[in-house]
């Protein structure tokens, strides 16, 4: 994704940032240049590190502005802990100022798994993938994380017609095609609900993976986990709105997680008919979730360059859609609401 933010000579944050880091005497706070974008409220500066503690630090490492108010520094503190914990490649904390919202972290690189994914090497970069979400998942425990329960999934669920319908679309939902709606809703959360739980990253997508020689993947953006449904971060890596694969290679993929996780002792489902229906059940809701989320960051936080990205998401949830009869009354909603889409100019 192409970097959208310089830092303003007048920017009162990054002023304090750059306050922050010369205090440490880890890096040169002068050569602080923006390391990556996000869909959020944090920024990220890559920062060259002084030549005496290269050796032990590498030659760069990250710093997050995370505005307090705004974003949950103390949660990125302790998932972070779970996932190396539990043998995940996350960014080492270095030093943190979590009241300023400030971290300094390790350096995972540059390259994402959206940027070096192909036919060719995607097998072995989503068995890496797997791995890692795997020992996340045995990890599991109850009560350490906050929980993905039955009000967390209908605050997703609902941003898909206020966002995407109401606002993107620009399409009044009629008191019948509401009602239609919240069924299907209700239908496809006693399906992701009725599943058993795990920590689950939320977004575990070919964004925040990053492509390492050694230890891979390293996992970002994972501030926001939770305890929630096993198949959801499946979904989120082999439904992935970014990046998408044929059918068959994905039942594959998802076959093979299935059986690995079986021994383990991972609580899967113990027919893997059922799992695959919990899976494209359970990417249906994030697929709707993010129709709104993609639509908020445009109309609310002048973000358009997502709305790039609706298409695949679109295609995600017609296809899932039009394969169980339950699911029927929402294609029917989308092809009554086809064609009126804004006529919409992408500037990247």
């Amino acid at each position: 994704m192409p970097l959208q933010f310089s830092p303003a000579p007048t920017d009162p944050r990054f002023q304090s940032l750059q306050a922050w880091l010369a205090t440490l005497d880890i890096v040169d706070a002068a050569s602080a240049r923006p390391a990556s974008a996000d869909a959020s409220f944090r920024r990220y500066f890559r920062l060259d590190v002084l030549p005496a503690l290269r050796d032990k630090l590498g030659p760069t490492l990250v710093a997050m502005d995370a505005p307090p108010e705004r974003e949950n520094v103390p949660a990125f503190v302790h998932v972070a802990g779970l996932l190396a914990e539990a043998g995940v490649n996350v960014p080492v904390i270095v030093a943190r100022a979590v009241d300023q919202g400030f971290l300094l972290l390790s350096d995972l690189g540059t390259t994402t798994y959206l940027q070096r994914l192909d036919v060719d090497n995607a097998p072995f970069m989503y068995s890496d993938a797997v791995e890692a979400l795997l020992r996340f998942q045995v990890a599991s425990k109850p009560g350490v994380l906050p929980e993905f329960d039955r009000a967390f999934v209908k605050r997703e669920l609902d941003l898909f017609p206020e966002w995407y319908i109401g606002k993107h679309l620009g399409v009044s939902l009629t008191p019948a095609q509401a009602d239609s709606l919240q069924q299907v809703f209700e239908t496809i959360s006693a399906v992701v609900l009725a599943q058993q739980q795990v920590y689950m990253h939320r977004d575990y997508h070919s964004r925040n993976l990053m492509w390492l020689e050694q230890d891979n993947p390293g996992v970002l953006d994972f501030q926001d986990a939770v305890y929630g449904p096993i198949t959801y971060d499946l979904a989120s890596l082999f439904r992935d709105a970014y990046i998408q694969w044929d059918e068959e290679q994905v039942l594959d993929w998802v076959v093979r997680y299935w059986q690995t996780a079986k021994r383990l002792g991972l609580p899967v489902r113990p027919d893997i008919d059922d799992f695959y229906r919990d899976f494209e059940f359970t990417a249906l809701q994030r697929h709707l979730k993010i129709l709104g989320i993609f639509c908020r960051l445009n109309y609310r936080d002048n973000k358009p360059h997502y709305l790039g990205d609706l298409p695949t998401v679109l295609d995600y949830v017609r296809k899932t859609a039009g394969r169980y009869p339950e699911l029927k009354p929402l294609l029917r909603l989308l092809d009554s609401v086809d064609g009126k889409a804004p006529d919409v100019r992408y500037t990247f």
